[in-house]
């Protein structure tokens, strides 16, 4: 079993490198617009803020210097856990996802457990017009992109950002062979418990949004990680909400925000990852269920703190 849960941890993944501008026009995409929404997020219940930055144009960047637009931002007016993307976007180099997070040493660090085929082309069907040039090549580049995550970039990443700067994970498992890439990196000790497992369901190449699914990704964490881990759940597009609901049910944590569903209903677009956090919230307290606080996150994760961050 899992660890204990007394309280539902509510991650946002505030932007992300998925979607595009033409999908939503409450995708933020300046730094501002991730401010804001990332603190909106945390006044709505979200103990965690997982993200990503952008250009002007709204494609994905690597670059600290954007991250630093609303990192100290975020800091100065939540006390929400700061948890930087190290799957960067479509393209990037291992240096180039890794940037921003060793610049920042923030408290957790996204960390995929895994290379996969990563598609996003099924999005092209949907739109005839895009509003920058990069958004069409981008969705069709995933058709023959394999994104990559190898041991030894795993290993790297363990080595630089968690050792080097106390950064702990959201290991990241888009399947089930994710979850025993992780048992082996814990049976050789680089990496220690209490673990942050996030299972991801309805990526196409990673496994479906299928409930039967959703208990065999925890029947095997259990049995691999006992209660070593604090499990979490992420559905993508329309599956979200019911498919956190049950994973909160069942005993998980959840993740919700605009990289992962850009909906609020069905064919009802989100205005603000705030509106998908209160939902969860309301979903949560009607289960007679509590939300974490950022406090409690850092206790259930055992996290360096908010005060040992670089920005």
């Amino acid at each position: 079993m899992a660890a204990k849960r007394d309280k539902v941890i509510i991650t946002c993944a505030v932007t992300g490198s998925i979607h595009t501008p033409t999908m939503s026009p409450h995708l933020p995409i300046t730094g501002d617009e991730v401010a804001e929404q990332a603190i909106g997020a945390a006044e709505a219940g979200a103990s965690i803020l997982h993200l990503h930055a952008r250009n002007p144009d709204g494609s994905p960047t690597p670059d600290p210097k954007a991250f630093m637009e609303f990192l100290p931002r975020i800091k100065q007016n939540t006390d929400a856990v700061v948890n930087i993307t190290t799957g960067g976007g479509h393209g990037m180099t291992l240096d180039e996802r890794l940037a921003a997070a060793l610049y920042a040493k923030p408290e957790v660090a996204s960390l995929n457990m895994g290379s996969m085929n990563f598609g996003l082309f099924p999005a092209l069907e949907r739109f005839k017009e895009f509003k920058y040039p990069w958004e069409k090549a981008h969705l069709e580049r995933s058709r023959d992109f394999i994104f990559r995550n190898t041991f030894k970039d795993i290993e790297s990443v363990l080595e630089r950002l968690g050792e080097g700067c106390g950064t702990k994970f959201e290991f990241e498992c888009y399947d089930i062979g994710h979850l025993y890439t992780l048992a082996h990196f814990l049976e050789r000790g680089l990496v220690k418990p209490p673990l942050f497992v996030q299972t991801i369901f309805g990526i196409l190449g990673g496994i479906g949004a299928d409930l039967e699914n959703l208990h065999h990704m925890k029947r095997i964490a259990d049995k691999l990680f006992g209660e070593q881990y604090q499990w979490s759940v992420l559905a993508a597009g329309r599956h979200q909400m019911n498919f956190i609901t049950q994973a909160v049910l069942l005993g998980g944590n959840v993740r919700v925000g605009l990289e992962d569903s850009l909906y609020i209903g069905k064919g009802k677009l989100a205005k603000s990852n705030a509106e998908q956090v209160a939902k969860i919230r309301r979903i949560i307290e009607e289960l007679s269920l509590e939300v974490a606080t950022p406090e409690e996150a850092r206790k259930m994760l055992d996290l360096k703190g908010g005060d040992q961050v670089a920005f």
